[in-house]
């Protein structure tokens, strides 16, 4: 429910008290005082359906752009017109759900906060987010998300496009632009003094971190977090319910991606930051295409009519520019995948391989405790170097046969030599132990 203050131009008074009697709406006038061009101010309580299509009309009947117009949310109104209205715009869809159209406009701008602000956030959200990387910290990571301030911006960008507010979009870009470019700096100059002064392990090897590794080795499913952000972030901001919440998934979308850039950068790895790079961006265009496809089917529009024709050429070239960016990095997101794909089933297949080996009755001796692949660092399209296979058995050498036999069977699952080290750990039982006493 909302509740609008309106200034009655000169001349349009009985024209627009006229609409909302006819209308149904219950209001109260009172006489403007200032002698400026304002004769009166109407107030009227409207559901939040009603807000957009009202005003519209009103618009018609002489209210400018320019008039003092005031929305607020309203607790509660008591009135049987108020319900009868309720009745007639709250039926149900799309539309019925979603706030006016200069509501939605206001929030987007109140969304994003001062350059200053958002810079500042941002660095500190990036320096958290890259302290919870180094400490493989999944708790501390999403604390920065909390911190960061990306949801206006994500979100301001779609708003301006559908809404005929280029203003908006632009400074919505600005601010995407600026805050990726930020946090990755901030994680990179973060990571170096961490490095620089040893309070990380100075050979800390950064697929070991799990946190790190899964971001500088992305695959497709991240994709489907940030389409995802995009059409969530846009319902809660539409509909007025979670924009908080929601702001956490964008911001886990970007965040954690550039502090492990920047990470991989003060590494002195560069080639291992276009992995996280190309999911920051990713993130970035898929947030802003969900955005922008879900407020226009949401039924979004410019004010003016003469504006749609033009508003739905911008829209339709925007996303389909869109579209584009974000399938040749999907195209990345895929080679990466596939990289990793064929890495997680070449360990598969040696550790079948492993296991038939030692199936052999002429090694029933021998167990396989454990086998492990080692990645090279060609980044970001890493490939299986070393295979180490440790093999427990009865006290003596592995047998140089089973030995042979397993490196040959490995070797034909690799598509280049990859080196074979047999790791022999010596298996004594308990029993045979106590009896040697």
């Amino acid at each position: 429910m909302r509740l609008v203050q309106l200034t009655v131009p000169t001349g349009s008074r009985e024209a627009i008290l006229d609409t909302l009697d006819d209308r149904g709406i219950d209001y109260v006038v009172t006489d403007e005082e200032s002698g400026r061009e304002y004769t009166a101010v109407v107030y009227f309580p409207l559901p939040g359906p009603a807000v957009e299509p009202v005003l519209d009309e009103l618009r018609d009947q002489g209210v400018e752009e320019d008039a003092y117009t005031v929305v607020v949310e309203a607790e509660t109104v008591v009135s049987r017109r108020f319900e009868e209205l309720q009745k007639e715009y709250e039926g149900g869809g799309v539309e019925a759900d979603r706030i006016s159209r200069q509501e939605l406009q206001a929030e987007a701008r109140d969304l994003t906060p001062t350059l200053d602000v958002y810079v500042t956030l941002t660095v500190v959200s990036a320096i958290v987010a890259t302290a919870g990387l180094l400490l493989d910290s999944p708790a501390i990571v999403v604390g920065s998300m909390v911190i960061a301030p990306l949801i206006g911006p994500a979100l301001g960008a779609s708003v301006g496009s559908v809404l005929n507010d280029e203003g908006l979009f632009h400074k919505s870009l600005k601010y995407q632009a600026i805050g990726v470019v930020v946090a990755i700096l901030a994680a990179a100059v973060f990571a170096w003094l961490a490095r620089v002064t040893n309070v990380v392990p100075p050979g800390l090897d950064l697929m070991a971190v799990d946190e790190i590794s899964e971001r500088l080795a992305p695959d497709l499913l991240a994709l489907a977090v940030a389409l995802g952000a995009g059409v969530a972030g846009i319902v809660s901001i539409s509909t007025g319910i979670g924009v908080a919440l929601v702001g956490v998934m964008i911001a886990a979308a970007l965040i954690p991606p550039a502090a492990a850039a920047g990470i991989a950068i003060a590494w002195g790895e560069p080639m291992a930051a276009i992995g996280s790079t190309a999911l920051v961006f990713v993130n970035v265009l898929s947030v802003n295409l969900a955005g922008l496809v879900t407020l226009w089917y949401a039924g979004y529009r410019p004010e003016r009519l003469w504006d749609f024709g033009p508003t739905e050429k911008r829209v339709r070239r925007r996303v389909l520019g869109l579209v584009g960016i974000v399938a040749a990095f999907t195209a990345l997101l895929g080679a990466f995948t596939y990289y990793s794909y064929v890495a997680a089933t070449f360990e598969e297949d040696a550790r079948e391989e492993v296991e038939d080996a030692l199936e052999d009755d002429a090694y029933a001796e021998y167990e396989l405790i454990e086998l492990s692949v080692v990645m090279d660092q060609d980044f970001p399209f890493r490939e299986p170097e070393r295979v180490v296979v440790s093999v427990g058995g009865p006290p003596g050498e592995v047998d140089p046969e089973l030995a042979a036999e397993i490196r040959a069977r490995i070797d034909g699952h690799a598509d280049e030599g990859v080196e074979v080290q047999i790791r022999y750990v010596t298996l004594v039982e308990e029993g045979a132990a106590d009896d040697g006493r």
